[in-house]
């Protein structure tokens, strides 16, 4: 496999964790604290697809 390939692969099963991961936090418990753990982690989708979109750009421009 070529690298870019599976950096996206791993770019996007890291962010689908991560969306999996926020949505159990926040349904998982009744308290706020609960809730706002579910909302910070929700946070690192968008910051891992944008690591992975510079890191995949990055990569690209050195072939």
């Amino acid at each position: 496999m070529k690298s870019t390939t599976i950096l996206r692969l791993t770019t996007l099963l890291a962010a689908g964790v991560s969306l999996v991961l926020s949505v159990w936090l926040y349904f998982s418990g009744d308290a706020d604290e609960d809730r706002l753990n579910g909302i910070f982690v929700g946070v690192w989708v968008p910051s891992i697809l944008a690591l992975g979109n510079f890191l995949i750009s990055s990569e690209s421009r050195r072939n």
